[in-house]
This record gives C-alpha cells, structure tokens and sequence, in this order.
C-alpha cells in the first residue's frame, strides 16, 4: 500500500514591502527615514497602506488616515507607494519563486503560496526549513529585498507560521518558521481564535460568549459540541480549523475578477465639470490597466464616497465586451451621472472598476482581422460602440505612451490644469 507523503506548502510574505520598494526607489528620502509610512503626502486625505516596523510601535496601522497616523508619530516621512517600482519588485519575486516551486500562488501582491509537494529529491531531501531558507536566500540576491516564509501540510498552518517568521524587532524570529507534521494542533493552541484566517469580530464575539479566546480552548471541545453551540456547518470548520485541517489547495494563478482605480481627493469636490475631468482622467488609467493586462471588460463601475463617507456604486453590464479608454469614460460618465443625480453632495472619493472579463483572443497573441469596414456590434440602449478599428488605434496610443511617456498623448480635456483638487491619494 503505497503512503502519501505530507503535503509541503509555504507562504512567502514580503517584508514590509511597500515600506522597503520606496526606500529601495528613493534611497536618498525615504531610504534614510527609519519612521516612514507609505501611502500619501502629510495633509492628504489617503490612508496608510504601510508602516515600518518602527512606526508601527507608536501604533500605525494599515488602513488608518494619514492624519490619524501623523498624530501617534508626528515625526515620520509620508511618501506616496510607488506602484509601478511595487508592481515590478512583485514580479520579479515571483519568477524567483518559479524557480524553487513547481506550483506558485499569488495571494496578492506582496504574498504567495507555494506548493513543494514532489520536490524533496530535487533538494536531497532536505527539511522544508532548509529549502525555505535557500529560497529566501535567493529571493534576497534577486531583488534586494527579504521575505518571511511559513510552512506546513496546509495553507491555514503556513500562513499562521509566517507570522511567526517574520523578523520585528526583539522577536528574534530568523525569517522561516516551518511546522512539522503531526504538530500542528500544538503549534496553533496558543493562537486566539480571534487570528485564524476567515474569524470576524461576530464570530469572535460568540467564541467568547461560550469562554472560548485561544485556539486550545477550542481544541477541547468535541466536534459534537461544537456542532450543538454554533451550528452543523459552523461547528465542524472550527473543530477542522483549529486542528490545521485545511484541504485547499495552492492553484498556479487566481483568476482576477476587477481591474480598478480610485482617488480621494485633498478637499470636498462640488463641481460636476471638476468631478468629470478626474472621471476622464480614471478612464485613461484603469483602461491603460486592463490592456497591459490582456482584457476587455463587460462590467463597468462607478464609486462615489461622499464628504460625509456614504459610499454609493452603480455597474452596467455591457452587451459587448469593452478596452478603449472612449468606451470606460461613455459608460461610466453615464453611470456617474445617475448617482450625482440622486444625491448632490461633496464628494470625496471617485472611482472606476473594470470586471466581468472576456476570455476571447485579446492579449493571446492570436491574430485578429481588424475589419475596419465591419459593421459594428449590436449593443444594448446606449451602450458605447466599440469596433477593431477603435481598438487599434487605442493600442497604437498605447505605444506611444509607453515610448514618450503617460502624457504623451492625452484627452483635450485634461490639458487644463488650472483647477485645483487638492493632494490626490492614488488607490
């Protein structure tokens, strides 16, 4: 009878990896503040997307309001995330990983699971440890940057490792934390529930109702028990969850479901005509994004945070699928125009989203008879008309931005710079 071997997953986490691009790109500024904080310009209205560990000790969170983080550390430098640099460094992780794990997960953009499985005589059987160092090692060597990597038989126990991995200061942690088979439900115990993946506040609220804060505690409730007190479904993911039973697998690619970009702006915007030049101004972007990645997109939509942080969105889907930036401004303008009508406020945020992709020859590489005689699709009432020629010739300004720059060519609209929106945080 032959036995399976244990599964051999890893989570590699960049380190602080917004932090450590935008000290790798600005070597002189942000390279030399041991207090920095990424994601806006002091005065703006963005949030935190990271915070060194240094800063993070005066209690600097992600997602917080740069002006509530300048508050707990008034002396930190603030600078913009490089997005392109970040974009960059991420993909080069990955091909660095490609090299060490037959399967490869991109969790997000500073994350990724690795399957090991099958690769213990192609590193003479060494300890999963000792190829999680050598291919953080590697890691280093390519980029410059450092990497924290958990491993274990599951996903659930290689993400809950890397937490223990990662080097913060007085921890003493080396940077891998691997759990060894058979060990698991000691090395979670002392875990509060309150960390596992997939454990809200509510839930967490009905665990200590029932006197249950850490993982051990659960541990000695029966499957029945918990079946009795949270319910069937409920009761048997946590008795398998806190034992570091977790069947999923690391798949080679998650399939993207919305290409986006969003701007909250310095002050309150009350002008339409103000609010749908930065509405132009996203369609250029996130269109840009969609055709460097190979898409066209069926679903458009429009997101509004108004100055007293209501959030309101409407979508359209589409009876053609769309790429051109003329496309994403005709549907989202109108879009736009349906929620400025319901409620005419300041607005603070403005966004589009892209999704519902089409899987057809775009961006495959596969030839496409532009037909420029051909007539056009039929769409729905007022959807925009998109045929190849339009396509072609976005994709030539694309060329062209790309050789001379994003401002090489754009729309007349966006020539004028005279009105003033305040500091943009870029999301």
């Amino acid at each position: 009878m032959t036995t399976l071997s244990p599964r051999r997953i890893l989570l590699v986490d960049a380190d602080a990896f917004f932090v450590a691009v935008a000290r790798q790109e600005d070597p002189e500024g942000a390279g030399k503040a041991r207090l920095l904080i990424v994601g806006g310009r002091p005065g703006s209205r963005g949030v935190v997307c990271s915070a060194s560990y240094e800063c993070r000790a005066y209690g600097v969170r992600s997602a917080m309001p740069i002006s509530r983080a300048l508050k707990l550390c008034p002396q930190a430098t603030c600078v913009p995330v490089p997005r392109g640099a970040c974009s960059a460094r991420s993909k080069e992780i990955q091909q660095v990983l490609a090299r060490f794990a037959p399967i490869v997960q991109a969790s997000s953009i500073d994350e990724w699971y690795c399957d090991m499985g099958g690769t213990e005589a192609l590193y003479g059987h060494e300890s999963l440890e000792a190829t999680a160092h050598r291919l953080r090692d590697a890691v280093f060597a390519a980029t410059g940057l450092t990497v924290s990597i958990g491993g274990g038989t599951s996903r659930l126990v290689a993400k809950m490792a890397v937490e223990l991995a990662k080097p913060k200061p007085g921890t003493g942690a080396t940077g891998v934390r691997c759990v060894e088979p058979g060990t698991e439900a000691t090395f979670l115990g002392p875990f509060r529930l309150a960390d596992l993946p997939m454990v809200g506040p509510r839930f967490s609220a009905t665990l200590a109702r029932m006197g249950l804060d850490t993982i051990a505690e659960a541990q000695r409730w029966s499957e029945t028990d918990l079946q009795a007190r949270l319910g069937a479904r409920a009761g048997a993911w946590l008795y398998r969850r806190v034992r570091g039973i977790d069947d999923s697998i690391v798949t080679p690619r998650e399939v993207q479901k919305q290409v986006s970009r969003e701007e909250t702006f310095g002050r309150d915007l009350h002008d339409d005509d103000q609010l749908e030049r930065e509405l132009l101004r996203l369609a250029v972007r996130v269109s840009t994004d969609l055709r460097r990645q190979g898409l066209r997109a069926r679903t458009v939509t429009v997101k509004l945070k108004d100055a007293d942080f209501t959030t309101r969105s409407a979508q359209r889907t589409l009876a053609q699928p769309i790429e051109s930036e003329k496309s994403v401004i005709k549907a989202a303008r109108g879009l736009y125009r349906t929620l400025r009508g319901k409620r005419r406020v300041g607005v603070r945020l403005l966004g589009i989203g892209l999704s519902h992709f089409d899987d057809d020859a775009a961006g495959t590489g596969h030839a496409v008879q532009l037909g420029f005689f051909a007539p056009p699709p039929l769409p729905a009432d007022g959807d925009p008309v998109e045929n190849a020629k339009d396509r072609a010739l976005t994709r030539a300004l694309d060329q062209i931005r790309g050789r001379y720059g994003s401002a090489a060519i754009i729309p007349a609209r966006l020539l004028d710079q005279a009105t003033d929106t305040g500091p943009r945080v870029e999301e």
